[in-house]
């Protein structure tokens, strides 16, 4: 009788531990519970979210960048200081924190680069703005390299400007609207890439 109570206890023991074999084997296709579903989900929303107000901080700053430009083309000094103030407010809230470390430390090096550029438009002539637009141009397309963008924008270039050293810009526009030189020469250039 014990032989038969100890077979058939090790058997059942047996049996539960295939079962559970199995059963672990078998989940590994199957979706996880709802509980880590919802997790996953928060997860996966703190992320979108997180890119959403990345996206927004580069689309703010882009479309500071583009005011800037056209005081520039405008050739008008005294909106181009205030926007060149915005500007510099604008790169100092960037969020760069869901990006991966080597991009955020790029990006902090462009944004560093980029404020101290905007500061200097923002308390200067129009020669020493245009001078500085120039480098900040090349800050900001970085940038959209590691932010990417949902608006198509126009890489374009004057040849002329800087002792035909020439300069680059982005704009929203196809149409060349020189910021180097305003209306003493508004159309020349040309658009060197589209982006995005």
């Amino acid at each position: 009788m014990k032989t038969v109570k100890r077979t058939i206890g090790t058997m059942a023991l047996a049996a539960i531990m295939v079962l559970t074999v199995s059963c672990k084997d078998g989940n590994k296709n199957e979706p996880a519970a709802p509980m880590s579903n919802e997790m996953h989900q928060e997860s996966m929303d703190d992320k979108d979210n997180m890119a959403m107000n990345n996206n927004q901080d580069a689309k703010a700053v882009l479309q500071d960048y583009f005011k800037l430009k056209d005081a520039l083309v405008e050739t008008n000094n005294d909106k181009a200081k205030q926007l060149g103030a915005t500007l510099a407010s604008t790169l100092g809230s960037f969020d760069a924190s869901s990006y991966s470390d080597n991009e955020q430390q790029e990006l902090k090096d462009i944004l560093e680069d980029a404020i101290e550029h905007a500061e200097h438009i923002s308390e200067s002539d129009m020669a020493h703005q245009r001078e500085h637009f120039k480098i900040l141009s090349k800050d900001v397309t970085d940038m959209v390299a590691i932010t990417g963008t949902e608006m198509k924008i126009y890489e374009q270039f004057c040849p002329m400007y800087n002792n035909n050293e020439g300069g680059a810009w982005l704009s929203m526009n196809e149409e060349i609207r020189n910021p180097y030189f305003g209306d003493k020469m508004l159309k020349c250039g040309k658009v060197q890439r589209e982006i995005n």
